[in-house]
C-alpha cells in the first residue's frame, strides 16, 4: 500500500490551531472528516481518544501518530497536521509534538492498517524527512516530500 493512496492534499494542515492534545484530536479529526466526507465525528474522536488511552501515540522526537479503527467506513484515510507551536500530547520523551499523522481504518482491516502504520513509521524516524516536513511553507510541499519519500521505500 502506497501512501498516496490513502491521503488527499486537502487532508494536510500546516498551520494546526490546536494547544492540548485534546483539541490537536479534535483538530485531526475535523480534517479527515471534512476531507473525505466521513461521518459521525464525535465517535470517531471519542475512539481516538479511546486508543490513545491505551498509550500513546506520541513516538517522541516531536512526531504523534494518532489511529483508531472505526466500523463506519471501507477505506483507510490519512491527514496530515503540522504545528508551528508544538503540542504537549503526552508523548513517550515528554517532548511537544509537531507532526501529525492520523490514520483512520475499517475495524476489519489489521493487515492494510498495520501496514499503512508500518510505512509512516519509517518515514518519520527520518531525521531529514522530519525536518522538511516542519519547514515546508505550503501543502503542496507536504504532500510532495511525503510522497516521493514514500515511493523511494517502496
Amino acid at each position: 500500500m502506497q501512501l498516496k493512496n490513502v491521503l488527499k492534499k486537502e487532508a494536510i494542515l500546516i498551520d494546526m490551531k490546536a494547544t492540548t492534545k485534546e483539541d490537536a484530536i479534535e483538530e485531526l479529526v475535523s480534517l479527515v472528516c471534512s476531507t473525505y466526507g466521513i461521518k459521525g465525528k464525535k465517535e470517531l474522536i471519542d475512539n481516538v481518544i479511546k486508543r490513545e488511552k491505551l498509550g500513546s501515540t506520541g513516538m517522541g522526537q516531536g512526531i504523534a501518530i494518532p489511529h483508531c479503527k472505526y466500523d463506519k467506513i471501507d477505506n483507510i484515510y490519512l491527514a496530515i497536521g503540522i504545528s508551528r507551536e508544538g503540542i504537549d500530547f503526552k508523548a513517550l520523551d515528554g517532548e511537544a509534538v509537531y507532526i501529525f499523522f492520523i490514520l483512520i481504518a475499517p475495524t476489519a482491516s489489521a493487515g492494510p492498517h498495520l501496514k499503512a502504520l508500518a510505512r509512516i513509521s519509517r518515514l518519520l524516524r527520518d531525521e531529514y524527512f522530519c525536518r522538511s516536513l516542519r519547514n515546508s511553507k505550503d501543502v503542496k510541499t507536504v504532500y510532495n516530500i511525503v510522497i516521493s519519500d514514500d515511493e523511494k521505500h517502496n
